[in-house]
């Protein structure tokens, strides 16, 4: 007598794959700039921003504390594509746009 049940997945593998086949799994991806912000912008900056959002083609929106930072950081935005975008396999980051935190 055989047994037709399938073996259990690792839920992870299961939601891997459903999220390729629907083809929002670079999406997810590329979100995880947003809990790694710390680590590829260091501390000093983080501390005076907020990542926000990514829209899909790949624009990152980030609320910055004060005015002084924003125009800091537009001038160093080149670096910080540079630190955002070093994970291989990951949808780029093309542009950073600052907003006053409210």
């Amino acid at each position: 007598m055989s047994d037709a049940r399938k073996k259990p997945e690792p839920l992870a593998e299961l939601l891997a794959g459903f999220l390729e086949s629907s083809g929002i799994a670079g999406r997810v991806e590329q979100a995880t700039v947003v809990p790694e912000w710390v680590s590829l912008v260091g501390e000093q900056i983080a501390a005076a921003t907020e990542p926000l959002s990514i829209t899909p083609d790949g624009t990152l929106f980030v609320a910055v504390r004060t005015n002084s930072w924003m125009t800091e950081l537009s001038l160093t935005e080149p670096e910080l594509l540079t630190a955002l975008n070093t994970r291989t396999g990951r949808a780029r980051i093309q542009r950073i746009r600052w907003q006053l935190k409210h």
